[in-house]
């Protein structure tokens, strides 16, 4: 965990709250947590960070989650990162899309 850059990303303050209550605990043994409130926000952190994780909102305006990890992707500043969708879209269907998209993991929202 030590030394691990983790790049949050919710349009929504609450949720963005929690994520950091969360990243604090991930400080604590020594990760490295930046937050954006926006995927546009995202991108231009991911260029000067490369992070190792990314955890990002699925439905966001303007680029979504999925779009955004697409950029990532395809930016070839990194060839893998360990993605995590968080997203209120909670049903099996979009769980599938979240991994066929090539997020590893899938949190629903709110979390409990």
């Amino acid at each position: 965990m030590a030394g691990t850059q983790i790049l949050v990303v919710d349009d929504e303050a609450d949720s963005r709250q929690y994520v950091v209550f969360v990243a604090f605990v991930l400080e604590q043994h020594g990760a490295k947590v930046t937050t954006a409130a926006s995927a546009t926000e995202a991108i231009q952190l991911f260029t000067q960070l490369k992070p190792d994780v990314l955890i990002s909102n699925i439905g966001m305006p303007d680029l979504d989650g999925y779009t955004l990890l697409q950029q990532i992707k395809a930016s070839n500043l990194k060839l893998t990162i360990a993605a995590i969708a968080l997203t209120a879209y909670a049903s099996e269907h979009n769980k599938k899309q979240a991994y066929r998209a090539g997020f590893q993991r899938y949190i629903a929202k709110p979390i409990e």
